[in-house]
């Protein structure tokens, strides 16, 4: 347990849930949205259909539903409050009563945070780091856990031209303010993870240092969450269209896994849970020599 790569291996309470983070988790991906990057429409047409995806995922060994309500992919425009309550509660209620594991919700609306932990949400996923109104203080006031992830710019400019000077210094920056608002709003250190944000104002040679890198971010000393899968970066290294990056997908969260990452954020839980088995297995073998 002294190497760097399980330094900042915790338990995590979730809404009472408690997820031992000594051994990686997968979240799995469940959009309903009309317009995600690579799912979108197929589980926002019905409640049951959510429901079905959500269960699979949950059969194929994930720890965590992701629930999203608003595509935050690259040229995405935002929707309004009532539209995003509207996709994301009737799935997170059902959800909560159905699936064994912590639903997460993937939003960075004051409002969604609170209704979706009244609903039974254990876990807030925002891409924003909670920087929109009020969503700092619904956080402290929901007790669940947050993640908080750097994107320079925002969805609808993000990767017109991001630029850094050195990217691991900035966003190693940016975590840190957001870990320090987040204590002075009353959210203890037990309660967040990180997220470098990988395809979130990042250009390809951003996204693969963040990723050689991402054992620095442990210094941070709290869980990290690396969401790689399917994203434009694989897609520009392999030149596979988005439903043809399986085998790229898995590759990249075994190197997550071995770099430190606690959470994969996943569209494909069973391969991509077999790939954080074998990673974590080399780890182990490696401190037990």
């Amino acid at each position: 347990m002294s190497d760097k790569r399980l330094a900042s291996a915790q338990s995590l309470d979730c809404a009472g849930r408690l997820i031992d983070l000594s051994f990686p988790h997968v979240m799995g991906v469940l959009n309903v949205t009309p317009d995600s990057f690579s799912d979108g429409g197929q589980f926002n047409a019905s409640l049951d259909d959510a429901l079905r995806r959500a269960e699979a995922m949950v059969a194929e060994g994930a720890s965590f539903i992701d629930v999203g309500g608003e595509s935050t992919r690259p040229g995405a425009v935002e929707v309004s409050v009532s539209e995003e309550l509207d996709r994301v509660i009737p799935v997170v209620e059902a959800l909560s009563q159905r699936v064994d594991a912590v639903i997460s919700v993937d939003t960075s609306k004051a409002a969604v945070i609170e209704e979706s932990v009244r609903a039974g949400a254990g876990l807030i996923n925002d891409v924003r780091a909670l920087q929109e109104p009020g969503a700092l203080d619904a956080a402290a006031e929901s007790s669940v856990p947050v993640c908080l992830m750097h994107m320079q710019g925002k969805p609808k400019d993000m990767q017109k031209a991001p630029q850094y000077e050195r990217v691991i210094d900035e966003v190693l920056a940016f975590l840190q303010a957001r870990i320090a608002a987040c204590e002075t709003a009353g959210i203890e250190r037990s309660r967040i993870v990180v997220d470098p944000g990988f395809g979130f104002g990042k250009s390809p040679g951003h996204n693969l240092t963040l990723l050689n890198c991402l054992d620095e971010f442990q210094g941070l000393g709290l869980p990290i969450l690396a969401g790689l899968s399917r994203k434009s970066l694989l897609g520009q290294i392999t030149g596979r269209p988005v439903d043809q990056r399986l085998i790229a997908s898995v590759a990249a969260a075994t190197l997550a896994v071995y770099r430190g990452a606690r959470i994969i954020r996943a569209h494909d839980v069973a391969a991509t849970l077999d790939a954080v088995k074998v990673a974590q297995a080399t780890i182990r073998e490696t401190l037990d020599e």
